[in-house]
């Protein structure tokens, strides 16, 4: 607008300037060539007016593009606060869920319980397989009578033949070793199934677990998953075993976390106390350029150890000993000159601190342990708690009661299951975790021999609902409800449960097979029952109505 009120101006005193009346009087006589000047004025004239169309053009497009440059900006600006409310929104909807996450799996642990003790929570299970046929209780009564019973009659005198050559064979052992260099061993301790009275399938295998202890002057310190430093979620369940001199602080020196240089010296630690040799670490079973206690070496040392025990003790006996797993360093057999053989396990440990938590270097049979992260991660066995509290909770049920039962038809089918499909992720520590769950979870009375139909049934839903969620918890890691007589370690109880499926998450290929296993076990239960069932007259099942699950 300015550019074209100059132009105005400019035209107004051209005009004033080229008018006639603006010459002096005296030159009031008009030029001959007024025409020719009249002539330049309207060209000049059409010049200036097409010079300002031209500018007035360009002021035009100026302003056009201006406009279009704010229109731009405000869209951008407009989408940008846009995208930072939907940003926002998105932000705001995932810290929801998460919340909302993370209170489902907290009210879920602080349940889980409790998941087995109520009759409206077992009325929603059993959804999956619902039309299976029952098995009634004259038939299960039979079952056992005639399947477990019959074939576990002589558990108790192999037990008691295993553990007095066990005994001899580790006395022999402390023997042939340098009491100054080698590991101690102590006595062994039975566990497992066999010990807890469920061992249903052949051939029967006695576990025994061998604590042993570094010689002096050193000792080991233990480190769990939840002992406060941060295990990645795969170690859970896994410790390391430090082996220290048994006057060296166990919390560390400044020292050892310091670079002192050379010419500093601690005044705590000579240079006699300092940190034995790598070689001295190793011939203690260290892995290499560490002071950790390697499974393999432990292992490697027992079985030499063992080998020259029995040379020590063969002539005794009339039978020989080998190893007779390559896969399991502690499984052993005793073949007798008849043919038959007796297996059991003889596995190396090491006790946390002055509990009956016990690190074991690997589980034999079982797949429990079988993605170790290390050599130097030994997992966790709570096995000597489980039979105590087994047995703490027998003395409170009634005569004859229906729990050991329970467990050893569910194992049988499942070993049954298992022959028929191929082995699974399913193991029978899961099955007993479930009953240890249920017992409980339950009332004494509810374990009345007469209740086996029901609470079998109770386990087999209590499992569905595991394999379903994907959550079956360690009895005892991070149950605050453990039976104070038990003198079961604190900072276990107050540990975050630990998710035996957990590894199941994954590894969708085994879930599925489990999963497959399991319901293939339903179907076909009754038929591997009656397999082995003796007949039963009509009489005794009129009135037992077949119930499905």
């Amino acid at each position: 607008m300015p550019v074209g009120l100059f132009r105005v101006c400019l035209l107004v005193i051209t005009a004033i300037v080229n008018h006639p009346l603006f010459f002096p009087k005296e030159n009031g006589t008009v030029p001959e060539n007024t025409e020719e000047i009249i002539q330049k004025m309207k060209e000049r004239e059409e010049s200036l007016r097409l010079e300002q169309l031209r500018l007035e053009q360009e002021i035009a497009d100026q302003e056009a593009t201006q406009k279009a440059l704010e229109k731009a900006a405000v869209v951008e600006e407009e989408s940008k606060e846009g995208k930072v409310r939907w940003d926002m929104w998105t932000a705001l909807s995932m810290v929801i869920f998460l919340l909302i996450e993370l209170w489902r799996q907290d009210f879920q642990e602080g349940n889980w319980q409790d998941t087995g003790g109520e009759e409206d929570d077992m009325a929603v299970l059993g959804k999956a397989f619902k039309g299976v046929a029952f098995p009634n209780k004259a038939v299960l009564a039979s079952f056992y009578e005639k399947r477990i019973l019959a074939t576990t009659g002589d558990m108790a005198r192999m037990r008691e033949m295993v553990e007095g050559f066990a005994d001899d064979l580790l006395e022999a052992l402390r023997s042939v070793c340098n009491r100054d260099a080698d590991m101690e061993v102590e006595d062994c301790m039975g566990v497992g199934s066999m010990y807890e009275n469920w061992r249903v399938r052949k051939p029967f295998v006695c576990d025994l677990i061998v604590p042993f202890a570094p010689p002096e002057p050193y000792c080991f310190c233990c480190q769990t998953w939840c002992s406060g430093d941060s295990f990645p979620p795969d170690e859970q369940g896994y410790g390391t075993i430090k082996v220290c001199r048994a006057d060296e602080d166990v919390t560390g020196c400044i020292c050892d976390k310091t670079k002192l240089g050379e010419d500093m010296l601690c005044l705590l630690h000579s240079q006699v106390s300092s940190t034995k040799p790598s070689s001295e670490m190793e011939d203690l079973l260290c892995f290499k350029n560490t002071q950790y206690l390697d499974a393999d070496q432990v292992m490697k040392w027992f079985q030499i150890a063992v080998t020259k025990a029995w040379n020590r003790i063969s002539h005794k006996y009339e039978f020989d000993l080998s190893f007779s797993l390559l896969d399991s360093p502690g499984a052993l057999k005793i073949k007798f000159k008849s043919g038959k053989s007796i297996a059991f396990n003889l596995t190396p440990v090491v006790q946390y601190e002055n509990s009956d938590v016990y690190f074991i270097s690997h589980f034999p049979r079982s797949s429990l342990a079988a993605d170790v992260p290390s050599s130097t991660h030994w997992f966790l066995t709570f096995a000597v708690y489980e039979r105590r509290f087994i047995q703490l909770v027998s003395k409170t049920l009634p005569a004859n009661a229906c729990h050991v039962s329970c467990l050893q038809i569910l194992s049988f089918l499942h070993g049954k299951q298992c022959s028929l499909t191929g082995p699974s992720g399913l193991t029978n520590y899961h099955l007993k975790t479930v009953l240890l769950h249920l017992l409980q979870a339950r009332p004494s009375q509810d374990w009345a021999p007469e209740n086996l139909e029901a609470r079998l049934q109770d386990m087999l839903k209590f499992l569905e609902k595991c394999l379903h969620e994907k959550k079956l918890y360690h009895f005892f890691i991070g149950n605050g409800k453990v039976p104070a007589e038990l003198g079961f370690p604190v900072i276990f109880q107050r540990a975050e449960p630990l998710n035996l499926f957990r590894p199941f998450v994954l590894r969708r290929d085994i879930y599925r097979k489990m999963v497959d296993t399991f319901h293939e076990m339903l179907r076909n239960m009754s038929a591997l029952i009656n397999e082995y069932t003796v007949h039963i007259p009509l009489a005794h099942t009129n009135g037992i109505r077949k119930e499905p699950l």
